[in-house]
C-alpha cells in the first residue's frame, strides 16, 4: 500500500520543440495551481512554452526544490529527466504525448482525473536501475554518462563489423566480432535490446542484458547478469566505432578504448496510477493476443 504524501512543489517538464505541448502544459499548470501546489517549469520547456505566473528554473534546482516532476512527452523525453533527477530522488509522473509510452503510461486525455487520484495517495511506486558508464580512451582521458535503458558499443554506420572482448568481474566472459553489443537494464529490455532479440525482462529483477547486435558467430548469444557486476568492453579492432547512452549521449571510440559499465548509485523513481499493471502494459504495447485483422484495424 502506498502512503499518500504531500507535494507542495511539483515541476512540470515537456518535451523539447514539440508544437503540441503548449496546450496540455497550461491545463496541467492550471489544474494543479487550483489544488494549491506550487508550480515549477523546467528552464529548457519555458524557453519555448513560458508560462505566465509560474517560475522557471533550470533541471539542478529544479531537483533541489520539487517534491514531484511532471513529465510530458514520450519514452525519450522521460529517459533524459530520469537520467538528471535521479540524484535529487525527485519521483516522476509520465504523461505521454509520444507513441508506445512505456514509461509515460497517462493518457493526455485522462491526466486531471487520473492525476487527482495520485496526488491524493493513490498510487503505485517503483525503482528503476541506472547504468554508470565510463569510456577509458587510451590515450588516458575519460567520459562518462548515465542511462536508463541501455549502453551501446557499435560500429558506425559505414564502417564494417567491430571485435570487442567483454570482462564480468575482471574475468574474461568472451571475444566476439559483430555489428555491436547493447548492455540494458529491464527498463531497456523493451527498447533497442528488443529489436535485437533480446528477452523482455521483468523491472523488478535485478539484472543486466548484454545482448550482441548482428553477431558474426550465432552463439553469441543475449545473457543476463547480476546487477552488481562491472562489466568492462574493449575495442579490439575496429574503426569509426562508438558508444551511445540511452541514444541521447555519444561519443566517439578508438581502437584500446575500454567502456565500463556499473550499476548507478542513484535510481530513477516512477509513480504509477495505483491499477498499473505491468504485464497489460506489455499486452497492450506489443499487441499480444492480437490477431492480424485487428491490428490492420487500428
Amino acid at each position: 500500500m502506498s502512503v499518500a504524501r504531500p507535494f507542495p512543489t511539483i515541476a512540470l517538464v515537456g518535451r523539447r520543440a514539440s508544437p503540441g505541448i503548449a496546450e496540455p502544459l497550461n491545463r496541467l499548470a492550471a489544474f494543479l495551481a487550483e489544488r494549491g501546489h506550487r508550480v515549477l517549469i523546467g528552464a529548457e520547456t519555458a524557453e519555448l512554452t513560458p508560462l505566465s505566473g509560474h517560475r522557471s528554473v533550470p533541471m539542478a534546482e529544479l531537483g533541489r526544490e520539487a517534491k514531484l516532476a511532471i513529465v510530458i512527452g514520450g519514452d525519450g523525453t522521460m529517459l533524459s529527466i530520469a537520467r538528471q533527477l535521479a540524484p535529487f530522488d525527485v519521483p516522476l509522473i509520465g504523461i505521454n504525448q509520444g507513441r508506445l509510452g512505456f514509461l509515460t503510461d497517462i493518457a493526455v486525455a485522462d491526466m486531471e482525473s487520473v492525476l487527482a487520484a495520485m496526488l491524493a495517495g493513490e498510487y503505485t511506486e517503483e525503482t528503476r536501475s541506472l547504468l554508470d558508464a565510463t569510456l577509458m580512451r587510451v590515450g588516458g582521458s575519460s567520459e562518462r554518462a548515465l542511462a536508463l535503458n541501455d549502453v551501446f558499443v557499435s560500429r558506425d554506420a559505414l564502417g564494417g563489423m567491430i571485435d570487442c572482448s567483454v570482462t564480468i568481474d575482471g574475468r574474461f566472459a568472451y571475444a566476439m566480432r559483430a555489428d555491436g553489443l547493447i548492455v540494458a537494464t529491464p527498463t531497456g529490455s523493451t527498447a533497442y535490446a528488443l529489436s535485437a532479440q533480446g528477452p523482455i525482462v521483468d523491472p523488478g529483477v535485478a539484472a543486466f542484458l548484454l545482448v550482441p547486435v548482428a553477431p558474426h558467430a550465432l552463439t553469441n548469444r543475449p545473457i543476463a547478469v547480476r546487477d552488481s557486476v562491472l562489466i568492462e568492453i574493449a575495442l579490439l579492432r575496429g574503426k569509426d566505432a562508438g558508444l551511445h547512452c540511452d541514444g541521447q549521449a555519444n561519443f566517439s571510440m578508438s581502437e584500446g578504448d575500454r567502456v565500463g559499465i556499473r550499476r548507478a548509485t542513484h535510481r530513477a523513481r516512477l509513480l504509477h496510477p495505483k491499477d498499473h499493471d505491468h504485464f497489460a502494459m506489455l499486452r497492450r504495447k506489443l499487441h499480444w493476443s492480437e490477431t492480424p485483422e485487428n491490428l490492420r484495424a487500428q
